[in-house]
């Protein structure tokens, strides 16, 4: 037994030298990649091609951006037709390129489907007076410039993609310019800052109060000679997990240290370099968004013109992606703007927009953008169904991704190897996320606080401030930073650190592993796990108690009090709404519009209003189903041609209006939209491929009766019944390959034949 412990003990030191030298080599390297990134300006972490379309420097107003066109790979051309994509990074701290810092992301998906591709970039260090009005104002120019290049006639607008506080940025522009932008998708993005659960378990939005506001920010800039150094918010991410931060990042890299360095050195080249905003910026930010949380409140004035940015004014659908892993926007930050915005379902029908959600269960919140993982599953489905997402009625959905498998209904439909649905959600599920609003009224607490000591730091302490500082003591300070000091120290400057240089290697030729049980391995792994959860354990406790502290403090009625505050207040939405008497006439105009177009429309207003009606409200809307309508309208026989595609698009939000209004009018007046009985069969024919699938997938009770009820109106009749359980397995849908047209014509054929 003891020669047996002996051995085990001398394999576990060789292997912890190993290791140990191997781990600090690779920090060195880490340095090393560090300081030659910002030697080169800090460059965007892209691995794909990249070319500089627009420079912000020759703007009228200069800002540090830039506008990338992403060069596509010679074996993935981009398709002339296909609306681009624009992509905008977050500015939170970290340079841009993380959404395409691998082939398996978001900037690669585009790729793959050959969407042309336009990135987001900036510079590590702002122009002088830059501020976030600059920066909205460019990227309308960008995103104009990309117009430009893709016609709408021929590509349709822009699918914008904006990560994290870069989804902010995006929202802003869409409101400021909706006329520009398609689909939106918002990942990991926080637009309801006050929102989130109690308990411990969304701390960082205590922050503001905890701090007094944003005066230290503030203060950060002016120590920075008017520059606020992108390190802290580093700090303030990474402070939120310590046990990540301080040990099990670390640890990983040690443990596995002969698999995990390439993937470690990937990562770090993005994370290890700050960028900077100016004074103006980071005010701004703070005072507006993380205390103020006035964009979702429609507040802030649109620099563009001479009104306020209001979401509302968006027109496109909004796809939000986000997890309940993440700890920096929870769901409710990333989902409340809605019930901010608008009051129920039918005030979001009524401006009618379509929104989309999907809640990943566990990825983190870098994962949303950087995991290859959540790439190839959840963002290739919700880019692959963005044809779909237009066609939706307005209203809210939740998007569910399934994964192929053998067994899956009408399989043969499904392009890739998701399929996703949308099913239709109401407001008291996006309430379900969160455990209840009562608790945001403390923030308007913490709103006027930090009003009343940034008016008090600016008049007082803010110019002594600004004239100690200078451009040497600012950079100084930085320089002196830990995360950017320990770079220098264990880099190839320290002659120490590259003499560990040759030791490493020898150690990485003459590896000898643990591929045994090893009791001292099993006891390095328990400290490990020790030190986790007494970290963990600190951070809970830490967490709980700035929460307690936040409520004892920011719910005291003295002190909402005395910064002037009252239960007498507007809700937001008596706000939004202050024009009641317009509200409602806009309301009768649009009900007398649709009334007017109840006879008006052609073969697609008709195919429009047959889908709507017979998806019913409580149905979900299937890829499956668009996938079968794209290849009957594709492969449709000679005089017998569907509505385009895209002419259908157009067409729903219209329909959708008058259906929601005049459901049974809309539908006996088909054939006066539709004279010819064979083009009215034709139409029949597809709604009833389509409803045999709908059917199969549904079991919806009523789903025969509207059948019924559509066939008597269009004076057809149809041999189609409803797919029992057992027969819904067996019949399948026409299922339309492309480049098939003949054998399509056939089976019509042949199923005209039934049904004569």
């Amino acid at each position: 037994m003891f020669s047996e412990l002996g051995r085990q003990a001398l394999d576990y030191i060789l292997d912890t030298q190993q290791r140990t030298l191997m781990y600090w080599d690779v920090m060195r390297q880490s340095s090393d990649q560090y300081i030659e990134h910002i030697s080169a300006d800090s460059p965007p972490v892209l691995v794909f091609e990249h070319e500089l379309i627009v420079d912000g420097l020759e703007l009228a107003d200069p800002v540090n951006y830039g506008l990338l066109r992403i060069v596509p790979p010679d074996d993935k051309p981009t398709d002339p037709t296909k609306r681009p994509f624009v992509i905008i990074d977050p500015r939170a701290g970290h340079g841009p390129g993380v959404a395409g810092s691998k082939i398996h992301s978001e900037v690669g998906l585009a790729l793959e489907k050959g969407h042309a591709c336009y990135f987001v970039t900036f510079a590590p260090y702002p122009e002088r007076d830059q501020s976030i009005a600059d920066v909205l104002k460019a990227e309308k120019h960008f995103l104009e410039v990309v117009v430009q290049r893709h016609p709408v006639e021929i590509c349709g607008k822009p699918f914008m993609v904006g990560n994290c506080q870069g989804g902010w940025a995006l929202f802003m522009l869409a409101s400021a310019a909706p006329e520009l932008v398609g689909p939106i998708m918002l990942a990991g993005t926080p637009l309801a800052y006050w929102a989130g659960r109690s308990g411990g378990q969304n701390p960082m939005r205590y922050s503001g109060g905890m701090l007094g506001g944003s005066w230290l920010s503030s203060f950060a800039s002016d120590l920075g000679d008017g520059l606020f150094d992108g390190v802290y918010l580093i700090d303030n991410f990474e402070s939120l997990n310590p046990a990540n931060t301080f040990w099990s990042k670390p640890y990983h890299l040690y443990a596995n240290v002969d698999t995990e360095a390439e993937r470690y050195l990937h990562f770090d080249r993005w994370w290890s370099a700050p960028f900077l905003m100016t004074r103006q910026e980071i005010d701004w930010i703070v005072q507006n968004l993380f205390v103020g949380n006035r964009l979702s409140r429609a507040e802030l004035p649109d620099p563009t013109s001479e009104g306020v940015l209001n979401p509302r004014n968006i027109r496109t659908p909004i796809i939000v992606f986000a997890s309940a892993g993440d700890n920096i926007t929870p769901p409710p930050q990333a989902l409340n703007w809605i019930l901010d915005l608008y009051k129920d379902e039918s005030d979001l029908c009524l401006h009618e927009q379509v929104i989309v959600y999907n809640i990943h269960q566990n990825t983190g919140h870098l994962g949303i953008f950087v995991s290859s993982g959540v790439a190839d599953r959840e963002h290739s489905a919700l880019f692959s169904a963005l044809d779909l997402v237009e066609f939706l009625p307005p209203g809210l959905y939740e998007a569910h991704i399934e994964d192929l498998h053998p067994d899956m209904p009408f399989a043969e439909l499904i392009e890739g190897r998701h399929t996703i649905t949308f099913e239709p959600r109401t407001f008291d599920d996006l309430r379900a996320f969160d455990d209840g609003r009562d608790d945001e009224v403390a923030f308007e607490t913490v709103q006027r606080v930090a009003e009343v000591n940034q008016h008090l730091y600016d008049l007082a302490l803010a110019p002594l401030v600004q004239n100690l500082s200078t451009a040497w003591s600012a950079q100084s300070l930085r320089f002196m930073h830990p995360k950017r000091l320990e770079r220098y120290m264990w880099s190839s400057l320290n002659p120490w650190a590259l003499a560990l240089r040759p030791l490493a290697e020898q150690a990485k030729q003459n590896r000898q592993p643990l591929v045994t049980e090893n009791i001292l391995s099993d006891l390095e792994k328990w400290f490990s796990d020790s030190v986790v959860r007494s970290l963990d354990a600190y951070r809970d406790i830490r967490d709980q108690t700035i929460e307690s502290t936040f409520k004892q403090v920011y719910e005291s009625p003295w002190l909402r009090a005395a910064v002037g505050l009252d239960d007498t207040r507007f809700t937001q939405h008596e706000i939004l709404d202050r024009d009641v008497a317009l509200h409602e006439e806009l309301k009768a105009l649009r009900q007398e519009v649709g009334r007017l177009q109840i006879n008006e429309g052609g073969s697609a207003a008709a195919l429009a209003r047959l889908l709507i009606y017979m998806a019913d409200e409580r149905s979900f809307v299937d890829e499956r189903a668009f996938n079968l309508l794209e290849q009957l309208s594709q492969n449709a026989a000679p005089g017998k041609k569907l509505p385009n595609l895209d002419t259908l698009k157009a067409t729903l939000r219209t329909q959708w209006s008058v259906m929601q209004k005049y459901p049974t009018e809309a539908i006996e007046a088909i054939p006066k939209l539709v004279p010819s009985a064979s083009q009215r069969q034709t139409l029949w024919d597809t709604v009833s491929e389509i409803a045999q699938l709908h059917m199969a997938l549904h079991r919806s009770p009523d789903f025969q009766v509207r059948f019924e009820t559509v066939a008597c109106a269009l004076n057809l009749c149809s041999a189609w019944t409803a797919p029992t359980p057992e027969t819904s397995a067996i019949e399948k849908p026409l299922t339309v390959k492309k480049g098939t047209a003949k054998k399509t014509a056939a089976k019509k054929k042949s199923r005209a034949a039934g049904k004569k």
